[in-house]
């Protein structure tokens, strides 16, 4: 079972992606997670303390993903653009939740999210040896990423088939070989 401070993290950044920042009050997360009001305030004193939380568990789920990008036997430009389809996996929900706040002009949220685009763009400029490739790479999988999590459901959806995601990764091929 999730620790009570997992808990409330789950449950704050739920709230956020379903109903949004004004909606995550401290009572309205502390009632999701099943923790008493004390049980909160325990574990975060205050939502800018929350907002903390949930930008470090980002930025640590980032990190391991960054070293996923260096280590990917399929190559960093392939793995990360194949990769940049919301699954609804805890790195996506993170994402959104976070994405949310800085919506709403939260500062710590927002130096969070330029903290770990910049991760990404270092991992795979290492990986690529080249700043412009990674750069083209990066805003690639970001278009994907932005197409799959912000429209998906609406008239304005584009579910990307696996035959055009193969399509996909063979520019992302010659891309890197042109490199």
């Amino acid at each position: 079972m999730a620790s009570a401070k997992d808990r409330i993290l789950d449950s704050f950044e739920d709230i956020l992606i379903k109903e949004g920042e004004r909606a995550a009050t401290m009572d309205a997360v502390a009632a999701a997670a099943a923790v008493s009001k004390g049980g909160l305030l325990y574990h975060f004193p205050s939502k800018e303390s929350m907002v903390e939380g949930l930008c470090e568990r980002l930025e640590a789920l980032t990190a391991e993903d960054a070293e996923k990008i260096g280590a990917a036997s399929e190559g960093a430009a392939r793995y990360y653009v194949r990769t940049s389809l919301y699954v609804d996996s805890p790195l996506d929900r993170a994402i959104v939740a976070v994405a949310r706040l800085v919506q709403q002009g939260h500062p710590a949220a927002a130096q969070a999210f330029a903290r770990i685009q910049d991760l990404w763009l270092k991992a795979l400029e290492q990986a690529l040896g080249s700043r412009p490739l990674a750069q083209a790479i990066k805003l690639m999988g970001d278009g994907l990423y932005y197409s799959a999590t912000f429209f998906s459901g609406s008239a304005l959806s584009s579910e990307v088939t696996d035959g055009e995601m193969e399509a996909l990764l063979e520019q992302v091929d010659a891309l890197v070989a042109r490199n």
